[in-house]
């Protein structure tokens, strides 16, 4: 995948972990979340529903080429958050409190960054002249 693309599945993976986690605040307070625990409060499927949007997020995050462990990380959250999330009125609570989507998010650029200061150091490593 060409960087363009992976750019573009970056900036949709931030959107919706916004949206899902952080795009609500509440006045005078530091205090954020999301659509998620309020679409958790329909019964039998608005976990449902978050579940499969952070699951298109993760697929989304596989074209970075993210190890194996990265995204077991990312699925365990999703499913922490499913899971307990489901719980009635308490879960809605930890939906908010949790946020695996943002979760998700900082694995995925501790990744790219990682990936790029290897990759800086690579370059660096072929352009310095080998000692005799």
């Amino acid at each position: 995948m060409d960087k363009i693309q992976q750019l573009k599945n970056l900036k949709r993976i931030r959107k919706i972990a916004k949206l899902l986690d952080t795009a609500i605040g509440i006045p005078g307070t530091k205090i954020r979340f999301g659509l998620e625990p309020i679409l958790g409060l329909i019964p039998g499927g608005g976990d449902l529903i978050t579940a499969l949007i952070s699951a298109y997020s993760i697929y989304l995050a596989t074209s970075f080429g993210l190890e194996k462990s990265e995204i077991f990380k990312m699925v365990k959250n999703v499913a922490i958050d499913t899971a307990l999330g489901s719980v009635p009125i308490v879960g809605d609570i930890f939906d908010a409190y949790f946020k695996s989507n943002i979760r998700n998010l900082e694995i995925l650029e501790n990744h790219i960054a990682k990936t790029e200061a290897e990759s800086e150091t690579a370059e660096i490593l072929e352009l310095t002249p080998a000692a005799n």
